[in-house]
């Protein structure tokens, strides 16, 4: 009854609707949004959720049956109602919505708005001032183009406070990657903000410009003797003119195309979204759903491509979708006005676009396997795959995870377990005693974990692991950061991930934690290394502590020295061993008398055992 009461309150509610564009939101009797939709004319819209076809539908019939009331926002036109409803799915996330579920995002490079600008790789863009370029692909280029600018530009990424000063630079200064302005008298303002345009004209892409401005300052270095600034000058002159000739070459060779394409077997979805950048596929993006019972491809794609393009830096001229839908003529507007340029939303079905949409829906159920039927990906597609979701420079080859183990402060350890080429490595796992911390400070232990590891690493020449990694949250990460530069590594790839909501933080990227859906291969993998870090770091305090209370134990028996104490457990390798050996094989190792005293002893523990003392009644 009271379900019937609510519907007809929603019918007449509608019937009060205004014919212009809008956005309508369904809320729940608590006042959550349930799901926001937009229309040319909201009266009609939303009366079409009554009709009997619509209500047989199983999201549209569940989400009518929970809807206690609705709202509305009234526009101008249809172009203001399709941006105005994906900032309020992208706000609210209402459930019956199809919401964007990205394991990927796009890159791009930062330079700063501060005094002494930096340049970073992020996939997040702030209304903070700095400037954003991008996006790249594939996803490494960003990389790339970053430790180019550090090498030529000396423009650099690190996270030192520059507005106060320094008393020495730190080793990206040294290697000829920074012009170190954190220390004075190592450069002047106008030559870092002269480095900072040059930056600035590469990323904008205007080669030519740059080219010339390089050519002028190495005349005038020439002119006036000195040489060697002239020959880097020349150098970097060289490198961007042939850039330049390279950029003007991709121009000719072909279309910017994105093409979509599914496989799903509700409520499972696996798309893929192939970047085609001058007629060559260069980067790949995934997108996975377990929540679509009710799947219908038009109604989908129109809801994702909003979501994917209507808070982008970059629209390609095409777009390939394998269904058509309702909104395209909109949407094909409003990205026409973002781009400045005609965008044109296509559906093929013939010649070698049609091809290339097989070629894209193939690799999605290839994508839809290895998410949902648990297939074990490739050591080199595991690292390539976490390369990409962690933002790191190399696909890594090696991890190291560390974790530490207590009990309210008492008999502190760490573990570091090992990931190589695929596998756990049992035989380079190592086990730390916190020697230089009191009392329970998880992050002091950790620096100190830190600092033994990579110094002994440092002092014998070993290689690095590709990603080193902590269990814990941003305490730890920063703990971790803090040991390994006070050694003067900075370049070291380096996350944490948090227990409670299973993020991974990526030392650099704090802000943008990566947070993985649960069949993700990378989360798979991550966690099992640090469970993996977590049992060995428990196991090792577990036997330590036993082995510390027991060997007290022995101390406490009448007439056992210490020397004697050690001799047992060096010999018979432990308390076990020594409570189970007879008295003849205790007398072999410390004599008959110190055995009578250790055998009277475990018998007077067994004659006080709770246990026995019952079975005696």
């Amino acid at each position: 009854m009271e379900k019937h009461d609510a519907k007809s309150r929603l019918r007449d509610k509608v019937a009060q609707l205004p014919t212009e564009p809008g956005v309508y939101l369904y809320k729940d009797a608590s006042g959550t949004i349930l799901y926001v939709g937009k229309a040319k004319s909201l009266r009609s819209r939303v009366r079409s959720y009554f009709n009997e076809e619509r209500l047989a539908d199983v999201k549209t019939g569940s989400l009518i049956d929970e809807a206690q009331d609705i709202d509305f926002i009234q526009v101008d036109n249809n172009k203001e109602a399709l941006a105005l409803e994906n900032n309020l799915i992208k706000q609210y996330k209402p459930r019956f919505n199809i919401l964007l579920r990205d394991d990927k995002t796009f890159p791009y490079i930062k330079l700063t708005n501060e005094k002494y600008p930096r340049v970073y790789v992020t996939r997040r863009i702030l209304k903070d001032g700095a400037s954003y370029y991008g996006p790249y692909f594939p996803g490494n280029l960003a990389h790339r183009l970053v430790h180019f600018i550090h090498r030529h530009f000396k423009v650099p990424s690190c996270k030192i406070d520059l507005t106060r000063k320094h008393t020495h630079p730190c080793l990206e200064f040294h290697i000829h990657r920074c012009l170190g302005p954190c220390t004075a008298g190592l450069t002047t303002d106008e030559a870092y903000a002269a480095a900072v345009h040059d930056v600035r004209l590469f990323l904008e892409g205007r080669h030519h410009d740059l080219a010339d401005e390089l050519e002028r300052r190495m005349n005038t270095a020439a002119a006036e003797m000195r040489f060697e600034e002239a020959a880097s000058l020349r150098n970097l002159m060289s490198t961007v003119r042939e850039m330049e000739q390279k950029q003007k070459m991709a121009a000719v060779e072909g279309e910017n195309i994105d093409i979509f394409a599914y496989y799903a077997e509700p409520p499972l979805v696996a798309v893929n979204l192939f970047h085609l950048r001058n007629g060559r596929i260069v980067d790949r993006r995934e997108f996975f759903w377990e929540d679509q019972a009710d799947f219908h491809p038009s109604e989908f794609f129109e809801a994702l491509l909003s979501q994917v393009y209507l808070d982008s830096q970059y629209i390609p001229g095409l777009i390939h979708v394998p269904s058509d839908f309702e909104g395209r003529d909109a949407l094909e507007e409003v990205l026409s006005d973002m781009r400045g340029k005609k965008v044109e939303i296509a559906t093929p079905h013939r010649g070698t676009k049609k091809a290339m949409l097989a070629l894209v829906e193939t690799n999605a159920k290839h994508s839809f396997d290895q998410r949902f039927r648990v297939m074990k990906p490739s050591s080199t597609a595991i690292q390539e795959a976490l390369q990409d979701a962690l933002n790191l420079p190399d696909a890594p080859r090696r991890i190291e995870c560390f974790d530490i183990s207590h009990i309210q402060g008492t008999d502190k350890v760490a573990s570091m377990v090992v990931w190589e080429d695929g596998a756990m490595k049992r035989s380079d796992y190592r086990k730390f005693i916190i020697r230089t911390v009191a009392g329970n400070d998880d992050f002091a232990s950790m620096r100190e974990v830190i600092t033994r590891r990579y110094s002994k690493l440092q002092e014998t020449g070993q290689p690095f692991p590709g990603l080193v990694l902590v269990d814990g949250g941003l305490g730890q990460l920063h703990a971790a950061a803090e040991a390994l530069e006070a050694l003067g590594i900075t370049l070291q790839p380096l996350a944490s991930i948090a227990k409670r909501e299973e993020w991974i933080y990526v030392y650099g990227q704090e802000d943008e934690p990566v947070i993985l859906d649960k069949f993700s291969p990378v989360l798979h993998l991550v966690q099992t290394i640090r469970d993996e870090a977590h049992r060995f770091a428990v196991t090792f305090h577990r036997t330590r502590r036993n082995a510390k209370r027991l060997t007290s134990e022995l101390h406490e028996v009448p007439g056992i020295g210490p020397k004697t104490v050690e001799k047992l457990l060096r010999t018979l390798g432990s308390i076990e061993r020594v409570r189970e050996a007879s008295k003849e094989d205790l007398a072999k190792v410390v004599g008959t008398a110190c055995a009578n005293k250790l055998t009277a002893h475990f018998q007077a523990d067994i004659t006080r055992s709770p246990l026995l003392q019952i079975t005696a009644k």
